[in-house]
């Protein structure tokens, strides 16, 4: 009796099993009929949302290829082949839709987020991330038929489609994004930003967004991280939206510059539009060098700077910068020339440099040392110097193409080389008519004062009119100085207090007393023709005698 009771047991239960298992499959498959409707349903409502709210925002064109949703743990959205097309019609006037390139294109987008769909509230999305981000902003002209911007023309609905579902989100994660600058000036090349990571947050304000930005510049070399405030979007012309912010740039290497080389780190502060920005910054290169010379000195600067964001063209206005012990401003304008013509395309050149350079504080021996290929230097001393500076754009290294043009004061100078030194100190004593006092005074103890000015052009300084002063002596000088090999080629004259009889003191000026009339001239005790010849290692200072009987003959 148990037994028949026992299997009678087993026999429902398996049917109450077999029921259960029955109706779990029926579950199952309305469920995935369901979610397969939905899915169907879903992915054209939301396709056609995201474009029309992209058509509503930008005030333009906008396609997308692909684009895919799961419900499956959550809502899953995954999107292909985006692209926004310039404005189609701004303050009535109506341009061709998707002529030219695309405002922005974005090759892939995807999201995640929790169901939880309340009556009126959007759906919450934390984050969306974006790969393939290509912005391609035309220039200033392309837009210049209307100036509506966002806030004038809002987020007027294009479309017809009922909002059954919005999304609120929080925060786009970008990586590998790249933006072009296209500019109207005849000649000028696209500027060109690769962006390795961009997130941008506020995206639900409808106001500005706050961005963080690591991006890559060719040159100098490195790598720029930026953060800050972008907009709101104009649409009639999305160059002029607003854009501010703080940056930070380290070991940039201006090795990339033919020419100059060095570490660069960098921070500051912009301002502006896209198309026009004002950085204030500061930059540290511990290790500023020539490359042709080698010799580093650390340069540091601080600058206030108008950029045009659409080919770089830089308006220093002023830099201050401290080279060495030196300190000197600088204002002018660093702009990228044209090139050659290859394929109707127009070849980025280079850098045409034209500056104004006030050198207000200096030791000259910081600017020769830049100049020489073992730290040594002619001579040293306090300086300043107003000139102008230019750099034309070339394959040449910056010191040959280099040109400058104006003038120069030393004070407290003093040749490096013992030689000229001592040389000079007997110079200085003699024209005192203090010969005696040559082997007992310390050459290092005889300054000297210089004035004149100067043209640097091809690694040769030109000095047309050097007036050169020492206690007792005054010269004037005219020559060159080779930067490359320190060669040195001057003339002029040699104006003393003391007459000959005494420069040379002893019996020997005695004997020379009836000679002082003939060296006498302008004033001056004694003039001689003199002449500087060799190299600043090895000088050599004479008196050119062919000269001074030429000059005692006019006299006579």
């Amino acid at each position: 009796m148990v037994l028949v009771q026992t299997r009678g047991s087993l026999w429902q239960r398996n049917r109450w099993v077999k029921w259960v298992a029955v109706g779990t499959l029926s579950v199952i498959g309305v469920t995935v009929t369901v979610v397969d409707i939905a899915l169907h349903k879903v992915e054209p409502y939301l396709r056609t949302r995201i474009v029309e709210d992209l058509e509503n925002h930008f005030h333009a064109r906008v396609e997308l290829d692909d684009f895919h949703v799961s419900l499956a743990n959550g809502l899953w959205a995954e999107g292909k082949g985006l692209r926004v097309w310039p404005p189609a019609q701004v303050k009535g006037v109506t341009v061709p839709a998707g002529q030219g390139e695309p405002l922005i294109q974005l090759a892939e987008f995807r999201f995640h987020t929790p169901i939880s769909m309340k009556p009126g509230k959007p759906i919450h999305v934390s984050v969306v991330e974006l790969s393939g981000l290509s912005v391609h902003l035309p220039p200033k002209s392309h837009f210049a038929h209307g100036t509506t911007d966002s806030s004038e023309a809002g987020d007027k609905p294009r479309g017809t489609l009922k909002k059954l579902v919005s999304f609120e989100v929080d925060k786009l994660e970008c990586a590998d994004a790249e933006l072009a600058m296209e500019t109207d000036k005849p000649g000028k090349m696209p500027l060109m930003f690769s962006i390795a990571r961009l997130n941008l947050t506020g995206i639900a304000s409808g106001g500005s967004l706050g961005f963080e930005a690591e991006l890559t510049i060719p040159k100098p070399q490195g790598t720029v991280y930026a953060t800050g405030k972008f907009g709101p979007w104009q649409t009639a012309d999305p160059g002029s939206s607003l854009i501010a912010g703080d940056y930070q740039i380290d070991h940039a290497d201006l090795s990339v510059f033919n020419g100059i080389a060095g570490i660069l780190s960098s921070s500051g502060h912009f301002e502006g539009t896209l198309r026009d920005l004002v950085v204030d910054g500061q930059t540290q290169t511990p290790d500023f060098r020539l490359t042709h010379f080698g010799t580093p000195l650390s340069l540091s600067t601080r600058f206030h700077a108008q950029v045009d964001g659409t080919n770089g063209d830089t308006w220093l206005e002023p830099v201050d910068a401290v080279l060495g012990r030196s300190h000197f401003t600088v204002k002018g304008k660093i702009v990228r020339a044209p090139g050659e013509m290859v394929d109707g395309a127009q070849q980025y050149k280079g850098h045409d440099i034209a500056l104004a350079v006030n050198v207000d504080r200096a030791r000259i021996e910081d600017f020769l040392q830049l100049a020489s290929h073992t730290g040594k230097v002619l001579l040293t001393g306090d300086m300043t110097m107003q000139s102008t500076l230019n750099i034309p754009p070339g394959a040449a290294s910056v010191e040959e193409r280099m040109k400058l043009n104006g003038q120069i004061t030393l004070d407290k100078a003093k040749f490096t080389s013992v030689k000229i030194q001592s040389r000079i100190a007997e110079l200085s004593l003699r024209g005192q008519g203090r010969p005696d006092e040559i082997k007992t005074t310390d050459p290092a103890s005889i300054l000297s004062q210089m004035r004149g000015d100067f043209q640097l052009t091809n690694g040769e300084v030109t000095l047309p009119a050097l007036d050169y002063e020492v206690t007792g002596a005054k010269i004037q000088l005219q020559g060159t100085y080779a930067l490359e090999n320190g060669g040195l080629n001057f003339t002029g004259t040699a104006k003393m207090e003391a007459s000959m009889s005494r420069m040379v003191g002893g019996w020997k000026g005695m004997l020379l007393s009836p000679a002082d009339r003939y060296f006498e001239r302008d004033g001056a005790g004694t003039e001689v023709p003199i002449h500087i010849e060799g190299t600043r290692d090895e000088p050599k200072i004479g008196i050119d005698f062919e000269r001074r009987r030429e000059d005692s003959g006019k006299k006579r």
